[in-house]
């Protein structure tokens, strides 16, 4: 308890695929600080085959819905209908947000902010030089301030959620999210940070590209006014005040290129939007 009383409430709400390599890391992060009854977390399992509902379950105060079916959208949608708490935080089950950064992030919903996210931490550590370079460009870009996607966790106040009735069939939830509310009604939180782990190979960051790319098309694709894309902010924002950084912009380029023709296969965009090899270990940073 708080030497005020106890904390307001905090709704968390985590859709997990298949992720008993992670969710008990994240649970643990998030908890880790907490006091009891401080949040409300319902993970809902959807479509899982391993031990994800069982991992989480072992948390106590830790609700657990499981869905036959796999699905991002139906399963924020069956955990806002399981929570009745707010602000309610929506949280990625392969990212790590503090308990001292989701009280920030509640913190951060006043009465004109109705949606918040944390800062970036990119955890690169012992990534190939390809995948480094491309973060150092992405790291970078200017559209990532002040948004709400990219980071896996996304805050909502009440006001905030009554402004759409479900979350639409799509993956990228988090660009829809940045695209319904007025940039004055969304805040970056600098005092909250999510660690986000980067991919271990090239491989599997251009296929986690790929299915980011198709997802962010689909989207903008059901709604035409959706935050739009900024292509060339690499060059104008980020390469052309540092030139030092061309060598990283090529990889850059190169990977944005390869993403952009790979996701316009059939069916990229329905698939969950996940990397493996992120899930494989926990580095340095995550821990």
């Amino acid at each position: 308890m708080s030497a005020t009383g106890p904390r307001p409430p905090l709704g968390v709400v985590i859709a997990a695929h298949n992720e008993e390599a992670v969710i008990g890391r994240c649970l643990r992060r998030l908890l880790a600080g907490a006091e009891p009854g401080e949040f409300d977390v319902v993970v809902v399992a959807n479509g899982c085959t391993d031990r994800t509902a069982e991992v989480a379950r072992d948390f106590p105060g830790v609700r657990v819905i499981e869905l036959a079916q796999a699905g991002k959208a139906a399963a924020l949608n069956a955990g806002d209908r399981a929570s009745e708490v707010f602000p309610r935080l929506y949280l990625d089950a392969d990212v790590l947000l503090g308990t001292a950064d989701a009280r920030a992030l509640r913190a951060a919903l006043v009465r004109s902010v109705w949606a918040v996210t944390p800062r970036r931490v990119l955890d690169t550590a012992g990534r190939p030089a390809l995948v480094r370079a491309y973060y150092a460009i992405n790291s970078r870009l200017p559209a990532f301030r002040g948004a709400l996607f990219g980071r896996g966790a996304v805050a909502l106040s009440r006001a905030g959620r009554a402004g759409f009735p479900d979350f639409p069939e799509l993956l990228a939830d988090d660009l829809f999210l940045n695209s319904i509310f007025d940039p004055k009604q969304r805040r970056e939180v600098t005092e909250a940070s999510v660690v986000i782990a980067t991919p271990l190979r090239s491989i599997d960051l251009l296929r986690r590209l790929t299915r980011v790319r198709a997802a962010n098309a689909a989207l903008r694709a059901y709604a035409p006014w959706a935050t739009p894309a900024r292509r060339f902010s690499w060059l104008r924002d980020v390469v052309a005040p540092a030139p030092r950084l061309w060598p990283a912009a090529l990889v850059y380029l190169g990977f944005t290129l390869a993403a952009a023709l790979a996701g316009r296969r059939p069916g990229a965009a329905r698939q969950w939007a996940r990397d493996e090899s992120s899930r494989a270990r926990t580095s340095e940073a995550a821990r």
